[in-house]
């Protein structure tokens, strides 16, 4: 619910007064003293109601720039009140939201004020970098809760979709200052880590599955930022708690970050490049996403609106220019790279399925296809890495498998790709068989349910060794 309290001018008094009576929207006017011929008008109106209402005003002679305050208030109760939160829940058109203000606000009471924000940004990095070491999923969860991206991160979709380039301007300032942070931050840490034997230093930290997941630009990781953008987006628009929303979004963007400090800590250019690419991708789906959100919701920016007002040549926006264009050309590096990531997982995975349904192989049961990518603009001096890893019959021998999903991936791959397979197995026997039954590994609630229910002696999987 909110209180609006705009002042209107004496040219336009009768025609607002009249136009609140025709919304049925009940008011109270009162004289604004001294000199003044102009009012002050008082209503309660819903959160959906009000950009519609002032818009509806405007166009009767409210000005733009009139005196305006609107309040957050518990409850109101007029004659009419009911008839209007029924109408604007929904809102004409099937439209809902807020006010472009408290759209506004909403924004800004996310954020924290920079020095917050740099301090925030650089312990959520330094406990997601622990957690990454220590392949804790927690410890990485409660980086992101810490984490003050959230406002940063919408400020520039909410700005651009009412017109508020002011704070377009300061969100991108802001992303950029988290980039650094965050990365520096990270790098500072793992540097402690590594250096100061909290870790072992020869620790092989790409072979961490925490890492793995946060240095390598998976489609699902996208997902990921896509929908906490939006979800962000639609939070702020519905005066929703953004908390939830915020952890989202800062999932998308810590751990990269940590990734890229810890690949640069551990002299892995590779991992550290794989991680900035996840990183300025996850950046710009977010802002991506929030923006269509918030454009999908109805809310257009003024035809007045100009980003060049909002401009101003100073040192510190040269600054903030040059690191933006360093940003620019990295996300244009990070799209091609993304995109070549794509297709060369496309092709591996389509052939991986292919030859393991023609014989002998059909039999094989597929546990996991893990694809390591050099991102390069230009062929790579190394062929890409695909790892198969297969469940089988203990006792059973694929020599040539992995020589067939090289053929079978070379012919479609326009890179050069070395294929390693990896066999696991056990074995189980049956109850009132009394033989031994072999069967590829099973793992999770299954295999607790099979030791419940029956006798069985089981070898521990082993990896054979790769064949060439």
């Amino acid at each position: 619910m909110r209180l609006v309290q705009t002042r209107v001018s004496k040219e336009a008094r009768e025609r607002v007064l009249e136009t609140l009576d025709e919304e049925n929207i009940e008011h109270v006017v009162a004289d604004e003293g001294g000199d003044s011929d102009a009012v002050i008008v008082y209503f309660p109106l819903p959160d959906g109601a009000v950009e519609k209402v002032l818009d509806r005003l405007q166009s009767e002679g409210l000005h733009e720039d009139a005196f305006t305050v609107i309040t957050d208030i518990q409850s109101a109760t007029t004659p009419s009140l009911d008839e209007l939160e029924s109408q604007y829940t929904q809102g004409p058109d099937d439209e809902v939201g807020l006010s472009h203000a408290t759209l506004r606000t909403n924004a800004r009471e996310v954020t924290p004020s920079r020095p917050m924000f740099v301090t925030f940004a650089a312990l959520s990095a330094i406990v997601a970098a622990a957690g990454l070491i220590l392949n804790s999923a927690i410890v990485i969860v409660g980086a992101m809760v810490i984490s003050p991206f959230a406002g940063s991160a919408l400020s520039a979709s909410v700005g651009v979709v009412i017109g508020d380039y002011e704070s377009v301007l300061d969100s991108l300032r802001s992303q950029l200052v988290g980039l650094v942070v965050v990365v520096t931050s990270a790098t500072a840490a793992a540097f402690v880590f590594r250096y100061g034997r909290l870790v072992p230093t020869r620790l092989a930290i790409e072979n961490i599955s925490q890492v793995s997941a946060f240095s390598i630009p998976i489609v699902l990781t996208f997902v990921i930022a896509v929908f906490a953008g939006a979800a962000g987006a639609l939070a702020l628009a519905t005066d929703l708690s953004v908390s939830l929303a915020g952890v989202a979004v800062a999932a998308a963007i810590v751990p990269a970050g940590s990734a890229v400090g810890l690949g640069v800590v551990w002299v892995k250019p590779m991992l550290a490049l794989g991680a900035v690419v996840l990183l300025l991708m996850n950046i710009l789906l977010i802002n991506v996403s929030a923006f269509v959100a918030l454009t999908l919701f109805g809310y257009r920016s003024p035809a007045s609106a100009r980003l060049r007002d909002y401009l101003r040549f100073d040192v510190g926006t040269v600054a903030y220019a040059a690191l933006g264009a360093v940003v620019l050309v990295l996300l244009v590096g990070s799209l091609v790279s993304t995109y070549q990531y794509f297709v060369l997982v496309e092709t591996v995975n389509q052939n991986v399925d292919e030859v393991l349904t023609e014989e002998p192989y059909a039999s094989l049961e597929l546990v996991d296809v893990q694809t390591d990518y050099e991102a390069r603009l230009v062929a790579p001096a190394e062929p890409d890495t695909v790892t198969v890893v297969v469940g089988r019959a203990a006792g059973t021998e694929y020599p040539d498998l992995s020589a067939a999903l090289q053929g079978a991936i070379a012919e479609d791959a326009t890179r050069p790709v070395t294929v390693r397979v990896r066999f696991q197995s056990y074995q189980e026997t049956t109850p009132g068989s009394g033989a031994v039954e072999s069967a590829s590994e099973r793992t999770g609630v299954a295999a607790a349910v099979g030791a419940l229910g029956s006798p069985r002696t089981t070898t521990l999987p082993s990896a054979a060794p790769t064949a060439r």
